[in-house]
C-alpha cells in the first residue's frame, strides 16, 4: 500500500510539472488584436529567449504625457527564430528598437511582434508568432 500512494504522488507531481509550459502557449487570437497594429519604439531592457515564446522588453516614452512605460513584446519560439536569422544575441540590452505588432485584447502593455528595427544598423528581423506574418 505504502509503494501505490508514493507511485500515485509521483505521477501527479510529474502530470502538475509537465502541465507547467503548456499553460504559457497560446494562439495568436486567444490573446492579442489584429484589427490594433501598434509601433513602438524603445530601449530593450530585458530578453527572455525561452520557449514556447521569446519575450524582449522595452521602455517606451510617450511623446504627449513624456511618460516611460515597459511593454512586453512577445515573438515566436526561439528554434523558429533562428529560422528567421536572429539568435539569442540579436538584442541586447540598451539597443534601440522600432517593434511593428498587435496589441493585446486586454490592454495590457504587451504587443505580438511582427518584425523588430534595430536602430543601430537598421535591420528588420521578422518575429511574428501571429498567423501570416513568419517570412513575410
Amino acid at each position: 500500500m505504502k509503494s501505490w500512494g508514493t507511485l500515485c504522488f509521483a505521477a501527479a507531481l510529474v502530470m502538475s510539472v509537465a502541465s507547467i509550459p503548456a499553460s504559457a502557449h497560446h494562439s495568436f487570437a486567444a490573446v492579442y488584436d489584429a484589427s490594433k497594429p501598434a509601433k513602438l519604439k524603445g530601449a530593450v531592457t530585458k530578453v527572455e529567449w525561452t520557449n514556447p515564446h521569446v519575450f524582449f522588453y522595452i521602455d517606451v516614452k510617450d511623446e504627449k504625457t513624456g511618460v516611460v512605460t515597459n511593454w512586453a513584446c512577445e515573438m515566436n519560439s526561439p528554434n523558429s527564430l533562428m529560422r528567421l536569422g536572429w539568435s539569442h544575441k540579436s538584442l541586447q540590452i540598451a539597443d534601440v528598437v522600432t517593434v511593428d505588432g498587435s496589441l493585446a485584447k486586454d490592454g495590457s502593455k504587451i504587443v505580438n511582434a511582427r518584425s523588430v528595427v534595430l536602430e543601430k544598423t537598421g535591420a528588420r528581423l521578422f518575429a511574428g508568432s501571429s498567423d501570416g506574418t513568419v517570412g513575410k
